[in-house]
């Protein structure tokens, strides 16, 4: 199979709508509803008012902090060289881990202001976030980035920019790993009160896991390539804090609250 997806979704004169952004919104989108939808479960805890707020500063916390994050830890010289590539996000180059702690920041700013825990808040939002993963490696994928190795599986594919050999698609791989398997994890076990910063821990734990088994049939950042032993990528690296703070907070000991 050969990759001939268009990143255009569709253009009025000079105005091009892509796909990619188009998935983040629809990530965000769905985020809302429900967030809407635990909010009900969950209230008075948490009011639609909590909801729309607590969402609209992630929403803008992971453009931000996904983008400074790519930058800062996969290609900083090319944007030392050129700043105003940092705004063409719409050209791919987000970073899940700089995403992850620009959403921290503004956990921790909208408990500080709510007068809300800092776990109950990461709590609310955790089942959240994998469907969110799931659009944003299927924008990779209509993209054509972020390839996986030479492959002979009967559905390897050939991506433009690659070179002319099939390879695995690792976005796909994990739209459905980061994405939809874990979010029916995570979602299904908060259906029910657990200890405090367990519902995180799960969630932190379960990415690491599966994104530090796709990063193996992943092909490296060029810029970068294998940075540890010869085969460990910077994805893997972020990885290994976020699993041991999310053993962390899945195994120690709390009293149950409401998830």
């Amino acid at each position: 199979m050969t990759h001939t997806l268009s990143p255009i979704a569709f253009s009025i004169g000079n105005f091009e709508m892509r796909w990619y952004g188009l998935m983040y919104l629809a990530g965000f989108v769905l985020g809302w509803m429900l967030g809407r939808y635990r909010a009900s479960r969950l209230s008075p805890a948490w009011t639609t008012t909590d909801v729309d707020d607590l969402l609209t500063m992630s929403m803008l916390a992971v453009i931000i902090g996904g983008r400074l994050g790519y930058v800062l830890f996969y290609d900083f010289s090319v944007y030392l060289h050129d700043p105003l590539e940092i705004f063409k996000i719409w050209n791919g180059g987000m970073s899940f881990h700089g995403g992850l702690l620009g959403v921290l920041a503004a956990f921790w700013y909208f408990a500080r202001t709510r007068h809300k825990d800092f776990l109950d808040v990461s709590d609310f939002v955790a089942p959240l976030v994998p469907q969110a993963i799931f659009f944003g490696r299927l924008g990779n994928f209509i993209n054509g980035e972020l390839w996986g190795k030479v492959s002979d599986l009967p559905w390897a594919m050939i991506f433009p920019g690659a070179g002319p050999w099939p390879r695995h698609p690792s976005q796909l791989y994990e739209a459905l790993l980061e994405g939809l398997i874990l979010f029916f994890v995570v979602f299904f076990f908060a259906q029910k009160p657990r200890p405090k910063g367990q519902i995180s821990g799960l969630f932190a734990v379960g990415y690491a896991i599966f994104r530090f088994g796709v990063e193996f049939i992943r092909v490296p950042d060029a810029q970068l390539g294998y940075l540890a032993f010869g085969w460990l990528t910077m994805g893997q690296l972020l990885c290994l804090p976020l699993f041991f703070v999310g053993l962390y907070l899945l195994f120690r000991k709390n009293t149950p609250h409401e998830g």
